[in-house]
């Protein structure tokens, strides 16, 4: 009975994608007969908003989600997160990055090996003490790398199977004293005991860096889902561009969270197009993770007003 979770970001209001990816994170931990978390991922305490952590919960409830025990926010766990990074550099596994974004931009835009296309290629890793000094004299603040040399990494994807990786020197720490993504997620669901990740795929290529990072803390690797996103009428990714995509928005041109779920069950093949669908429980008797389909759905709210 794996334990699962939803963990959104509180700096804007969820929409028809985010939501779609929660209702399937719900029903492969349901299906299974197992516990469900929401996780808030407020690391970024400039941008994250209470009224967006109100709304998150408040959407989530209108289409029929529940969960497990209390709502877990990352910006009350900051000890863990420093207690994992004294981890890493007890290990000799960390070291200052002084590069600016500009700079990390021309880096990884050069050829440099066997690194996939985008990837740091360790600018910084071997300045000596005279040069970080130097860096540092200039006022730039360092964020904190990993020195993951390259490593190989293989993640076995329920939707996408096998997925191999060479791992970058990721940040784990900006240069703003917050712990990283990458590092925060990876602490909180081993502590909170998550076994299966359902998430967008727009994650996929991130997980071999959690799996590494986990692996080097000791920490419990999940098995993970990444599922298709939700595309606008335009093949791009669902945004706000594309009108009315949240819930309180389509609320407002009378379309109601039955409507919307019924959408997204026709989308899962869960339920006929039309249907309405008062609460994720009743598409549980329906759900097969395998038979989950692999492709993006292309969201239209035009065609649900």
């Amino acid at each position: 009975m794996p334990t699962g979770r939803f963990a959104p970001s509180p700096t804007g209001p969820l929409h028809v994608g985010n939501l779609r990816t929660a209702v399937l994170a719900w029903l492969f931990a349901r299906s299974s007969g197992g516990r469900f978390l929401v996780r808030v991922e407020d690391l970024d305490r400039v941008a994250s908003r209470d009224e967006h952590v109100a709304a998150h919960l408040a959407d989530l409830r209108a289409l029929g989600i529940d969960w497990d025990g209390e709502v877990v926010r990352q910006s009350q766990r900051f000890d863990r997160y420093e207690a994992a990074l004294a981890r890493l550099e007890a290990d000799g596994l960390l070291y200052p990055c002084y590069c600016t974004r500009r700079e990390v931009q021309a880096a990884v835009a050069a050829p440099h090996g066997p690194l996939p296309e985008g990837a740091y290629p360790g600018t910084c890793r071997d300045l000596t003490p005279e040069e970080r000094a130097a860096r540092a004299a200039e006022g730039r603040r360092p964020s904190w790398r990993v020195r993951a040399g390259g490593e190989r990494v293989e993640v076995v994807d329920r939707l996408h199977g096998r997925v191999v990786r060479a791992i970058d020197d990721f940040v784990v720490r900006r240069a703003d004293g917050a712990p990283a993504y990458q590092l925060a997620v990876v602490v909180d669901d081993h502590e909170q005991g998550v076994e299966e990740v359902v998430r967008g795929d727009d994650l996929l290529d991130t997980t071999p860096r959690q799996v590494w990072l986990a692996r080097r803390l000791g920490l419990r690797v999940p098995a993970y889902t990444h599922v298709p996103l939700v595309l606008g009428p335009d093949g791009q990714r669902l945004a706000k561009r594309h009108g009315a995509v949240t819930l309180a928005q389509l609320r407002a041109g009378g379309v109601e969270p039955d409507v919307v779920l019924g959408a997204m069950a026709a989308s899962l093949g869960l339920a006929p197009p039309g249907t309405r669908v008062a609460s994720v429980a009743d598409l549980l008797p329906a759900f097969d993770p395998a038979a989950l389909p692999a492709t993006p759905w292309t969201f239209d709210p035009d065609r649900l007003a």
